[in-house]
């Protein structure tokens, strides 16, 4: 599991690991990151559908209720196929952007 932290940001990712791998090792590692704001880079998963980031749910809901972003980056499931609690995103550059309209809102209180 690779940790690329920007400040409050960090950035997860993992290449050649099987989804349910993939998890066990950011739970495993959450610990480390649990203050920042998340972005999960899904990229090295060829393929992915709804149910797969369906599985970041109850980790997305916890992060969140920390007042902490958690976005998912990957082109293969759409924002559309999962549910509004989740966010997913199809490149890194709009996950930071989500990331830094939600500070936007929780520095407004919105």
């Amino acid at each position: 599991m690779i940790f690329d932290s920007d400040g409050t940001t960090t950035l997860v990712f993992q290449e050649n690991i099987a989804l349910d791998k993939f998890l066990v090792n950011l739970k495993d590692g959450y610990s480390k990151i649990k203050n920042d704001h998340l972005i999960i880079n899904l990229f090295s998963f060829s393929e992915l559908k709804a149910d797969d980031v369906l599985e970041f749910l109850e980790l997305s809901n916890a992060h969140r209720a920390k007042n902490k972003s958690f976005v998912i980056v990957t082109e293969k499931v759409s924002y559309d196929e999962v549910p509004d609690e989740i966010c997913v995103v199809p490149t890194i550059q709009e996950a930071r952007d989500i990331i830094e309209m939600e500070e936007i809102e929780r520095d407004l209180e919105l």
